[in-house]
């Protein structure tokens, strides 16, 4: 409870933008967030509680061998590699994990998708028992939290689909079947203004439960979640309103996993869940770069960005796990699915942009605030810039969830591509209680975002609660050897500006600034400012990244001012 205090007074003493909402609604300026009921979303509000059924399934599932040699079990899980005993399985649930999401992987089985076909049926089938064992009676520990139980069902019908079920077939039956109610008493809804994509996940585990298991109550409830909460998590333009691409690609894997459920059921929502995949998937183009899929935003736990590439790429992954006409069906739908629009994209917060052998992406949220609830980062233009194939200019993605060390870090706008005036993010911490109102209060009007056929350029005041400083403007302009960004601070302060890149080739500098070799070509950056290297990380999934450097020009300057860089490309 003391440590609890400590926290939020360090939180509230660090924050002044939390200070002003405290004192101005106790003033009675800003109205306070408007009444909900705690895991039940409105338009659930008159549906009667779901109660245990004895399930009736609509296939009948083999049993999967257990045969157990006595070679130990190594599961690769986020945030640390765990190794079973044969004999000692209930001990990778009982001790203590450095991170959370170690243990609800465990929970959720999450490792047993990853293994695709080399899967372990055995190991799967002792450790379910175990789990049975353990956990069979659903509670308010972690390993019934609705999320953890929502995915856990999933993958263990999946896995029953192809495999057999694991455990006795009639105890993992009854034991499945606890999910659905679990669930449904447990719904992450915490009104309209903090309700994340979770919510739309325990819908998917009530609906794939009930189509499996013949539990009626569970799909009807599991089809109403999913296709309201379609309107709350994604955005017009079909692009997850969170603030993550590596969370598109989950959600639209989620929604289209509910789809091709329903149309092997042929039920009637198979229509409109196939719309909702489709705007999901015309979204996935525009945000794949030549060189790879960039990791804007936070990296799920739920599963490598990898193992979801067969969305945008060749068939791998997820997609190579399912049914040969479950992909055929998959893949017509992304060829069908016409690429949105770069304006609607953009309004959305998403910008694409190309010219000649050069391509980018940049997130800049439509009011400059970080989405909340969502799995943006602090900072406003995030970007990264390929050049033919070299990823020459990268976002690093986040390792790890937490409020301090590298989990906070690596959200910060210190590890990004961007501008700081005296080491603060560009935009403060948002809030999900925050109103509209109040964040254009503090920070003004929403960001301007502008393209033509060579340049993009992005202009945010979200500095201006700090006394002495306006606005932030950034301009890159493209030529076809290379670009050249501009940065106009407005202001009439003395501050220290931090302009920062980060890449994960090589870099050497120089007496212009440095040179980044690339296999397409080199590099040749030119500052009007000295500028240091350091290490950093390139996050490749939850806690595994690869070598990155930091390239960060500070200086001391008179606002206002303006400073500029160049990069070339030399073949």
């Amino acid at each position: 409870m003391f440590n609890q205090f400590r926290r939020k007074t360090k939180q509230l003493l660090n924050d002044p933008v939390l200070r002003r909402w405290l004192i101005r609604r106790a003033l009675g300026r800003w109205s306070d967030v408007p009444n909900f009921t705690l895991q039940r979303p409105p338009y659930l509000e008159a549906l009667p509680d779901i109660t245990l059924k004895k399930p009736k399934p609509a296939q009948t599932y083999n049993s999967v061998s257990h045969e157990l040699s006595n070679e130990s079990f190594t599961l690769d899980l986020p945030g640390d590699t765990v190794t079973v005993h044969a004999g000692k399985e209930v001990e990778v649930y009982e001790q203590s994990y450095a991170d959370i999401e170690t243990l609800l992987a465990l929970h959720r089985f999450a490792w047993v998708p990853l293994l695709g076909a080399d899967v372990n049926t055995a190991w799967v089938d002792r450790l379910w028992r175990t789990w049975c064992t353990q956990y069979n009676e659903p509670d308010d520990s972690w390993a019934w939290h609705a999320y953890t139980a929502a995915e856990r069902a999933i993958n263990i019908l999946d896995f029953a689909e192809r495999f057999g079920l694991p455990g006795d077939a009639d105890q993992t039956l009854s034991i499945l079947a606890k999910h659905g109610p679990a669930i449904a008493s447990r719904l992450e809804y915490q009104g309209e203004h903090n309700t994340s994509n979770h919510l739309s996940n325990n819908g998917r585990g009530l609906y794939r439960l009930g189509l499996a298991l013949g539990l009626s109550d569970c799909t009807g409830r599991g089809a109403d979640i999913l296709l309201k909460e379609a309107e709350r998590i994604f955005l017009p333009s079909g692009v997850l309103r969170e603030g993550s691409s590596h969370y598109h690609l989950l959600l639209t894997r989620n929604y289209a996993d509910a789809w091709l459920a329903a149309r092997k059921h042929k039920r009637a929502e198979e229509r409109p869940l196939r719309e909702i995949v489709k705007r999901a998937l015309s979204v996935i183009p525009a945000l794949t770069l030549p060189g790879r899929f960039p990791l804007i935003g936070d990296i799920s736990p739920d599963c490598p960005p990898d193992y979801l590439s067969g969305l945008w790429g060749a068939c791998s992954g997820w997609t190579a796990l399912l049914p040969t006409g479950d992909r055929v069906a998959l893949q017509e739908l992304a060829d069908q699915a016409q690429p949105t629009a770069r304006n609607e994209l953009a309004a959305d917060g998403w910008v694409r942009f190309d010219y000649g052998t050069w391509a980018g992406l940049w997130y800049i949220p439509p009011d400059g605030w970080a989405p909340m609830p969502g799995h943006a980062h602090h900072d406003i233009g995030s970007f990264e810039l390929h050049h033919k194939g070299d990823c020459v200019l990268i976002d690093t993605g986040r390792g790890a969830y937490g409020e301090t060390g590298d989990a906070a870090y690596y959200r910060s706008g210190q590890a990004h591509n961007t501008v700081l005036i005296d080491g603060r993010d560009p935009y403060p911490p948002n809030k999900p209680y925050y109103t509209d109102a109040f964040r254009q209060d503090i920070c003004g009007k929403s960001p301007g975002v502008v393209f033509t056929d060579h340049e993009i350029g992005i202009t945010h005041g979200g500095n201006s609660l700090y006394r002495g400083v306006k606005t932030v403007a950034r301009s890159w302009n493209f030529k076809d050897s290379g670009f050249e960004l501009h940065d106009e601070i407005k202001g009439s302060r003395q501050s220290t500006v931090t302009r920062i890149l980060h890449t994960e080739l090589p870099v050497k500098q120089t007496n212009e600034g440095a040179t980044i070799s690339g296999q397409s070509a080199t590099y040749t950056l030119r500052t009007d400012r000295p500028l240091t290297l350091e290490p950093a990380t390139a996050w490749q999934a939850y806690g595994s990244g690869n070598p990155a450097t930091a390239i960060i020009i500070e200086s001391r300057e008179s606002l206002p001012c303006t400073l500029k860089l160049n990069v070339d490309a030399k073949i």
